[in-house]
């Protein structure tokens, strides 16, 4: 669920502005935070990553303030208080951009990778018309099957679950700017990086 008072907010202080939100989606499995990560890394500082907040514990190897902001019982009442951008709450766990962060980012010029899901993606959308919506695709179903089965973090009900969701998600695809494969990671990030330069490109010319 998206506040209406906070995105316009944040819209203002884009327009004026050469700052870029890129929404990165995909399924579960599929490698968006890797995908996210390298591009920081290799974004000279001109990328960076929105950390999301979430009220669910860390898994193996996630580190606060790195992979996430992990707030526990407090989101709800964060929620109150208008600190997200977007909020969505799946598979039981609540999940938002902090609001802060991102304006901060955009204020200095930067783009700021947004990983959220696809309903945030597409409200985004309609409310920063110069956004950049970025789909994450698995090679097929079947691989993804196998990544969740490897990653060992879900029964085996969890993963019909999250496969299921991953089909439905499909639906707002025509809603993206660009679809990527992401079967090797190397190809992947040249192709998303290659998006994003040509974004911000197209906008210094405006």
């Amino acid at each position: 669920m998206l506040n209406n008072k906070y995105l316009k907010s944040a819209a203002h202080k884009i327009s004026k502005t050469g700052g870029i939100l890129v929404v990165v989606s995909s399924p579960t499995a599929v490698g968006k935070t890797t995908v996210c990560r390298k591009l920081v890394s290799r974004g000279k500082g001109l990328i960076v990553n929105s950390i999301s907040a979430t009220s669910r514990p860390p898994r193996k190897g996630e580190r606060e303030g790195r992979d996430y902001f992990f707030v526990g019982a407090k989101f709800p009442g964060l929620i109150k208080q208008g600190r997200f951008l977007e909020w969505e709450k799946v598979h039981g766990s609540y999940y938002g951009t902090p609001k802060k962060y991102v304006e901060e980012q955009i204020a200095k010029n930067k783009a700021v990778l947004l990983t959220i899901d696809v309903k945030g993606g597409a409200t985004i959308r309609k409310k920063f018309k110069n956004s950049l919506l970025i789909f994450l695709l698995p090679p097929s179903l079947e691989v993804m099957r196998k990544r969740l089965e490897k990653r060992g973090t879900e029964t085996a009900a969890q993963i019909k679950v999250r496969l299921n969701t991953a089909v439905k998600e499909l639906k707002y695809l025509k809603k993206y700017d660009y679809l990527v494969v992401n079967d090797r990671l190397a190809e992947t990030i040249k192709a998303v990086e290659s998006i994003i330069q040509a974004k911000r490109h197209s906008l210094k010319e405006k």
